[in-house]
């Protein structure tokens, strides 16, 4: 996966308004903790996750998904008349039918000629649109078009922790797979890619590589079906150990993959933004591709896991903050549920 055309124009994101922080998390938790003989302070000491953010109640990703949009695209400075395609790739849509991606695209002003279309591939959605609009630009098909995505993580925080509230014949080892959950916060992003020929800036996407291992599609799994009150808020149960090491070995098999297919060699990259999972996952990844933490821009601790939107994220505050200089190979490692890992490689020149 090698393109030569494409280049990233902006990256935005804006952070949710809501902060709420792992011991007022624990705080509700508090029967259940006191029950099984849980030390408090056990979420944040586990995942590294002081605090997360959340949107109002009530708020629909295509709502945030909108104004993302719109201002990914000012910040561009191209033409919102040459968005051909416009992407929508978190997780949390509005509804099953029709794609999230139709109202957003309403909301943001986008030409009636552009492709509107939902992915959904767990953590990897947006990264996965940022290939499929690649593509169409490297073919000629568009010339820019923009990829988005919104997370929505309270319904899920919520109702894991009623479901824990109101189960008392819950013990230790059952409570395991519901850990990962109250991790998760609320984000928005989105890219805005274009062909060379009318980027301002330069910022060549190079290529990628991926890689599938379908056989741990059971470790992390969920939707609103689950558990026997279905009040319309998901649910998802996640083997976070066994999750954690299979998502490193698939990276660990994937990194040289990018590497060979960009031509660069380890000691060439410059930056990284990763997933944002939690403290131990990072720690792991680093060590095991062989990179400085230094290269890194972590935003887990004060965002929790934001999912699709993660990344990007990381990538839009890191931007803004002058983590990234003129000249610097900037990789994308991205891992989702599934599993599935896609890294891409950045030429970054301002």
């Amino acid at each position: 996966m090698r393109y030569r055309h494409v280049c990233i124009e902006s990256i935005s994101s804006t952070l949710p308004p809501h902060v709420v922080t792992s011991e007022e998390i624990e705080s509700r938790l508090q029967p259940v903790y006191e029950r099984l003989h849980l030390p408090a302070g056990r979420l944040e000491l586990m995942s590294g996750i002081r605090e997360r953010r959340f949107f109002d109640p009530g708020t629909l990703p295509g709502q945030i998904s909108g104004e993302t949009v719109r201002r990914a695209v000012e910040t561009s400075g191209v033409d919102v008349r040459h968005m051909g395609a416009l992407i929508h790739g978190s997780v949390c849509r509005d509804q099953m039918e029709p794609a999230t991606a139709c109202g957003v695209h309403h909301a943001s002003g986008l030409p009636d000629e552009a492709l509107v279309l939902d992915v959904s591939n767990a953590c990897l959605g947006l990264l996965n649109g940022v290939v499929m609009l690649a593509d169409m630009i490297e073919l000629g098909r568009v010339r820019a078009g923009v990829v988005v995505g919104t997370e929505i993580g309270r319904p899920l925080v919520e109702r894991t922790i009623d479901t824990l509230l109101h189960s008392p014949e819950l013990t230790r080892k059952e409570i395991k797979p519901a850990f990962a959950s109250l991790t998760i916060g609320s984000g928005t992003a989105a890219i805005v890619l274009c062909d060379e020929r009318l980027s301002q800036r330069g910022n060549r996407l190079l290529g990628g590589a991926y890689l599938a291992d379908s056989s741990h599609h059971r470790l992390c799994a969920g939707g609103s079906e689950m558990g026997s009150s279905n009040d319309g808020r998901p649910l998802m149960a996640t083997d976070s150990e066994a999750l954690l090491h299979a998502g490193i070995d698939i990276a660990r098999r994937t990194w040289p993959r990018l590497l060979e297919t960009v031509g660069w060699a380890s000691q060439g990259v410059h930056k990284v933004f990763t997933h944002q999972v939690g403290k131990a996952h990072r720690k792991l990844l680093l060590e095991s591709l062989d990179l400085d933490p230094a290269m890194d821009f972590p935003t887990v601790e004060f965002l929790g896991n934001t999912g699709a939107v993660a990344l990007p994220t990381a990538a839009a505050l890191g931007i803004e903050e002058g983590h990234l200089a003129p000249g610097d190979h900037v990789a994308l490692l991205g891992i989702g549920s599934g599993l599935n890992c896609l890294m891409l490689g950045i030429e970054w020149n301002g």
